[in-house]
């Protein structure tokens, strides 16, 4: 349960940053209304997973996960370049959460 609230909690995280983008600086309604939105849901999201996984744990991974696919979704979808420092931070970052629920965190 709590790895599944904390995915949601990723992706409405990753939904508010996406929609910040478009909010040109909180300058437009909608998306600026999606962003509070998604980082209201992902604090909320945030809290609830808390109550069963170590805190480090799932802010690292919340937090790495959610630094990842944002840079992908840059790369991929608004035009931002891809370089190979960028796919190995990215690279980075995903093995680092990876061994965080390996071993390290339990």
């Amino acid at each position: 349960m709590g790895y599944g609230l904390l995915a949601a909690a990723i992706a409405a995280e990753v939904a508010g940053t996406t929609a910040m983008k478009y909010s040109e600086g909180f300058s437009r309604l909608w998306p600026s209304l999606a962003t509070v939105a998604g980082y209201l849901v992902a604090f909320a999201l945030l809290a609830q997973t808390l109550k069963t996984l170590e805190v480090g744990t799932a802010y690292a991974i919340w937090a790495g996960a959610g630094t990842a696919v944002i840079a992908a979704i840059g790369m991929v979808f608004l035009g931002e370049t891809m370089t190979a420092a960028k796919v190995a931070g990215i690279a980075l970052v995903i093995a680092g959460v990876v061994l965080l629920n390996l071993g390290g965190a339990h």
